[in-house]
């Protein structure tokens, strides 16, 4: 893999080269800068910030994120989604030219990357724009993080909302949004606990941040049913809820509140969890997500493990295992591996700037030389060869288009694409000059790029509003990273010099199968004297309600247990990658309880049990909306203390099963089950602008049709909360 030489990325010329194409940079007697790109010349004018380096091409580039970012420093934004279309009036940052407006994910990881530091009063206008009260009376009342609108209807089976504390965290100077951000908090967590919590294993439940169109990541058959999203656990998404818990230790004991000591032991608890769980041995890295049960999944993310190395989740020999293990191809790091064959590119076979600027964060925490090099030389030529900061790029190629029929992609690619502006500007402010979020410098620049920084000067400067950076260049080479001998101040001004020193990191991981095998279908389960005969074709894995049982071919029969039994299948591949799981087939009897409720039931024994619907919710498409409907079941049995526990009944495709909520029960006792309403995103006051589909101004939608109700014994190991 000759592209993987870093040194060819950025030349002291102001040039760059890939497959084919050539991009340059010039500049004027006015202070702007000419980009000389394949699809034109694009004129940059001088900005605020600014570099002063050996490369033309670099400084340009630098100057040329700042001029995408002007462009997304709006006074309106609008989607078709919102007041039908119309503007709203907002001083705020969009979130791309083709996306002109304010996501909540977006706008978080942006802000957390960068944009703090160049507008804090615009960055924390966008953040406010995603916080919302309640308009129903009859809902609880407070202050909460907007879910946008995704999968099953939006919150909770997606639960990233606390991204938004990521970027609000750098802004606390200000007091009136610092109460908000406490207030917010406060609210959200106590939320997110209630309703996603899963006590028996430590996590919340929830699809993947960022990598929300489900069918690029999950399960094909998750295409007409998101309950296996909603009943998985992700990693990035329970990292986010850890920084979250964290921040609001933090900001409990600055006031001296009594609260701090609980959200310290369950930010504690939850890191163990993660690292419980999600840690896959056999391949040295955090599983992206896990499915019901904690069933593992043999799938991976770079942001969620940038995030796990970058939060400190990941402890030091972790961090720098799952990043050396993690693969990378020439033209920069994939958001997710293994690909999808039947996928077009998009979240599957990209390349995502903004992601490949956390994995540089999560580079530098733990001085991995190659993968720092390699992902600024992936953000510097992608911008370079676009003459923008695209959403994404095509993996193997790095172009913002290819053409595959049906697989072509990226199915959408916006100019200044909000977090890939950020990212740009982070590798820079960050990933070069060092500056940290504290305001330490602490430069980990790889030595492939000395020479075309630096030429043949002795040093290069970084200037900001009221700071100033130089790094001056080291009196040898003789190793792979470069990093602060010592530094003075003298006159404003931060004077820096390097030293080079030997990493010891792992060379790039560059012999990884690109593709994972295909999934299987459903395994054929039969009743025999002998239990459950499970019949598959060709090689495959079998798990039993989420526990590897292990490999089968041809059949296999397992013993008929208590409760009822759900049998699934990965394709194990050549190379002993699994696939993504195929649809469960489940054997075992069940109480049907029909109608829409109040139901009544007895135990036959007493224990654990798990409780599901059959219901329909016709309230909005299954990719969108804001009305997954969420429940509160309200289980009363004679003798003892009532229980309630949440159900989510997203969107769906003609009649489904819901979530599986759990609860106990004595023998021989009576239980009368109800279910009573919850909240859902359309109790939002917010959410009055939707127009979308149901649940905007005519008022919240918090229904679903029920049909049943079933009951089960619970699997082994599942605990009631």
């Amino acid at each position: 893999m000759a592209g993987l030489v870093q040194a060819e990325a950025i030349t002291a010329q102001g040039a760059v080269s890939w497959h084919g194409k050539l991009a340059s940079m010039g500049t004027q007697a006015d202070g702007s800068f000419v980009l000389h790109a394949p699809a034109g010349d694009r004129v940059i004018p001088a900005q605020k910030l600014s570099v002063h380096t050996a490369s033309p091409l670099f400084d340009g580039l630098f100057a040329m994120a700042q001029d995408d970012l002007g462009h997304d420093a709006v006074a309106a934004i609008r989607d078709g989604a919102y007041d039908q279309g119309q503007s709203i009036p907002c001083v705020c940052y969009a979130t791309g030219e083709k996306w002109p407006y304010v996501w909540t994910r977006d706008v978080s990881y942006s802000i957390d990357l960068a944009l703090w530091r160049v507008d804090a009063d615009r960055a924390r206008q966008s953040l406010r724009f995603k916080l919302s009260d309640v308009r129903e009376p009859s809902a609880p009342q407070g202050l909460y993080v907007m879910q946008d609108t995704g999968s099953g209807g939006s919150w909770p089976i997606s639960t990233d909302r606390v991204v938004w504390f990521l970027g609000a965290r750098h802004l606390l100077d200000d007091r009136a949004f610092a109460d908000d951000t406490w207030h917010a908090l406060q609210d959200t967590l106590a939320q997110d606990r209630l309703y996603v919590f899963d006590p028996a294993l430590g996590l919340y439940r929830g699809e993947t941040s960022f990598l929300d169109w489900r069918e690029q990541t999950y399960p094909a058959w998750t295409e007409k049913d998101v309950r296996f999203i909603g009943e998985s656990f992700a990693l990035s998404t329970n990292v986010l809820h850890y920084q979250a818990l964290q921040l609001a230790a933090q900001l409990a004991e600055r006031k001296h509140d009594a609260s701090a000591t609980e959200y310290l032991a369950q930010a504690n608890a939850l890191k163990q969890a993660i690292n419980a769980h999600f840690w896959r041995a056999d391949r040295g890295m955090y599983m992206s997500y896990i499915g019901p049960a904690a069933m593992p999944v043999d799938s991976y993310d770079l942001l969620g493990i940038a995030l796990a190395v970058t939060s400190g989740v990941a402890d030091p020999a972790r961090a720098k295992q799952t990043l050396a293990n993690y693969p990378a191809w020439p033209a920069g790091s994939p958001v997710i591996w293994p690909e999808r064959k039947d996928q077009p590119v998009y979240h599957n076979r990209a390349i995502w700037p903004f992601v490949s600027a956390y994995s540089l964060r999560a580079a530098r925490v733990v001085d991995d030389a190659p993968r720092i090099a390699h992902e600024m030389d992936s953000i510097l030529r992608g911008a370079a060869l676009a003459s923008s900061n695209m959403e994404n790029y095509e993996l193997v190629s790095q172009a913002v288009h290819v053409d595959e029929g049906k697989l072509s992609g990226p199915v959408v690619n916006s100019p200044r694409q909000l977090w890939s502006v950020a990212g740009y500007l982070d590798m820079v402010i960050n990933g070069v000059f060092g500056l940290g979020d504290d305001g330490w410098i602490e430069p980990k620049l790889p030595v492939s790029w000395l020479a075309p920084l630096f030429g043949d000067g002795q040093k290069i400067t970084l200037e900001l509003r009221g700071q100033r950076i130089t790094l001056l260049r080291p009196a040898k080479a003789d190793g792979d990273l470069l990093v602060a001998q010592s530094q003075r101040q003298q006159d404003g001004e931060t004077i820096v010099q390097l030293k080079a020193i030997r990493s010891g990191a792992k060379p790039l991981r560059i012999d990884a199968p690109l593709f994972g095998p295909d999934m299987p279908d459903a395994p054929t389960v039969t009743d025999t004297p002998k239990g459950w005969r499970v019949d598959v074709d060709g090689l495959a894995m079998l798990y039993l309600d989420g526990r590897r049982i292990g490999p089968i071919h041809g059949s296999l029969t397992v013993p008929k247990g208590t409760t009822r039994q759900c049998f699934q299948l990965t394709r194990v591949g050549d190379d002993g990658l699994e696939s993504l799981p195929g649809l469960p087939t489940c054997k075992g009897e069940e109480t049907r309880l029909s109608g829409p409720g109040p139901w009544e039931w007895k135990a036959a024994k007493g224990g654990s049990f798990t409780v599901s619907f059959d219901y329909a919710n016709n309230h909005g498409p299954i990719n969108t909306g804001i009305t997954a409907a969420v429940k509160m079941m309200d289980v009363s049995c004679d003798g003892a203390a009532p229980q309630h526990v949440p159900v989510v009944m997203p969107h769906s495709v003609g009649t489904q099963r819901s979530a599986t909520a759990t609860f106990k029960a004595q023998a021989g006792v009576a239980c009368r089950f109800r279910l009573d309403q919850g909240f859902n995103m359309s109790d939002l006051r917010h959410n009055a602008h939707y127009t979308g589909e149901q649940g905007g101004a005519s008022g919240p939608v918090n229904d679903a049709a029920v049909e049943a109700m079933f009951v089960s014994p619970a699997p082994q190991g599942t605990v009631a909360p």
